[in-house]
């Protein structure tokens, strides 16, 4: 498979999670825009929302990650790299406390870079200032998160 254009590998990302939480009896329905961190909504029979914020990468890391800002918020990471046209990509599940433990080891690798965790959980990097503005986000790797790969049962949980 050739290199999916930016702007595509977000929706694939986002159709692809929501697939994946159909053959899992989830209805998944999908947002639109660019101004929001909610890719997909579920509404629980109960009246529960639960927000999915998919991210797809196909190169070495998922850059400019914002994170997960509430409880009622998972991301899914979505990797596409070295898969082919007929493979399955491959998923990482994180909830909002999976988000703050791998916050906190940014935090501890990168001592005096100058983050800041502002309120939305989002690692700001005070000392890499561009456009007069400090930098907002982080990259993510397989590394950093191996240990959600497929682990589509946090999302069941939350919903039970």
């Amino acid at each position: 498979m050739g290199m999916i254009d930016r702007d595509m590998l977000s929706i694939a990302g986002e159709f692809a999670v929501a697939s994946e939480l159909g053959r899992r009896n989830i209805y998944a329905q999908p947002t639109f825009g660019h101004l929001k961190r909610t890719d997909l909504l579920i509404l629980d029979k109960t009246g529960n929302l639960l927000k999915i914020e998919a991210k797809g990468k196909q190169g070495s890391q998922w850059p400019n990650c914002k994170g997960i800002s509430s409880p009622n918020s998972i991301m899914v990471l979505v990797d596409y790299a070295d898969k082919g046209d007929m493979e399955r990509p491959d998923f990482y599940v994180l909830t909002l406390d999976d988000w703050l433990s791998f916050l906190k080891d940014v935090m501890e690798r990168f001592p005096g870079k100058g983050i800041e965790i502002d309120r939305d959980n989002c690692p700001v990097w005070t000392n890499q200032v561009k456009g007069g503005k400090p930098y907002k986000g982080c990259g993510i790797t397989v590394k950093d998160v191996i240990q959600h790969k497929e682990k589509w049962e946090k999302i069941e949980r939350l919903l039970r």
